[in-house]
């Protein structure tokens, strides 16, 4: 059976403070990569999937969404893009969306989840799909408990959406040729998405993995690449390190949650660092 057609969807760049998205990685080194901008913040993207398999579309990611103020956008250098405007240009209405999965709930992959409609009211975004995500996740969120300030935040986590909520705990196919892997140290419940692509045919089962905050950009692909965002620095580091193994062993393409370049990348055994790896360009 031919696996799950997909398109990446962009919802717009963002930027977050450098120092903090690589961690423990000295200045001097990753200012090698990119150069932050006059406020230390690194250009990042709000990537999505949107896939089709025997008429049912699925969603995995939903972006920042539209309700923050101005005074949150310019923190942030946010645009005015968001992921309606993503799936309008795929031809398609968020009314279409049959389910959505996502990797975690803080406000950057989340908040689309919600939006203001014409009457000032925070409506849901997506009035026909259930939502899946990691019990664990639900609960921290709910209860906000985060390293960080403000960002599971009620507007996205509404009584609407928990009416929606379809909650899996650990590894699980969620529905065919589709399963999440829990990728904890970010934050506990955070969880990837993988499933069997378009390129599969009936002997060869060929997989797409789109990867949570555990690697946001391709420059995260080091085991120490641990942001200061995360609840468990170490935990983060294991997981990470096994999806990448995991990832090589079974030929896997990865897309990147937050990267602003090539979004869909291969690891490939890296020459310098034994049992690493550095992630290609799929093309």
């Amino acid at each position: 059976m031919p696996g799950w057609s997909h398109r990446l969807l962009r919802s717009g760049e963002f930027r977050l403070d450098a120092g903090a998205m690589f961690g423990m990685i000295p200045r001097v080194v990753w200012t090698k990569w990119l150069q932050p901008d006059e406020h230390n913040r690194m250009t990042l993207q709000q990537n999505s999937l949107l896939l089709e398999r025997d008429d049912r579309l699925v969603l995995i990611e939903v972006g920042i969404g539209d309700k923050m103020s101005e005074k949150e956008r310019s923190l942030y250098a946010q645009d005015t893009r968001t992921i309606r405007d993503a799936l309008h240009e795929a031809d398609c209405s968020p009314e279409d969306i049959d389910a959505v999965v996502l990797t975690h709930l803080h406000f950057d992959h989340a908040g689309g989840l919600t939006h203001v409609d014409g009457d000032g009211k925070t409506v849901p975004t997506f009035p026909n799909a259930e939502v899946i995500v990691q019990q664990r996740e639900w609960d921290d969120a709910i209860a906000n408990r985060s390293t960080m300030h403000k960002t599971y935040l009620p507007s996205h986590l509404t009584p609407e959406i928990a009416e929606r909520l379809t909650l899996v705990e650990g590894e699980e196919e969620i529905m065919p040729g589709m399963w999440v892997i829990p990728t904890p140290g970010h934050t506990w419940g955070q969880q990837c998405i993988a499933f069997e692509d378009d390129r599969s045919d009936a002997h060869t089962p060929r997989h797409t993995c789109f990867v949570s905050d555990v690697m946001p950009t391709h420059w995260h692909n080091r085991p120490t690449s641990n942001m200061a965002y995360d609840v468990e620095p170490y935990t983060s580091m294991q997981s990470r390190v096994e999806l990448l193994r995991r990832a090589s062993e079974g030929a896997w393409r990865l897309a990147l949650v937050h990267e602003p370049g090539e979004a869909l990348r291969v690891p490939v055994a890296d020459e310098k660092r034994q049992g690493e790896y550095v992630l290609e360009p799929a093309g």
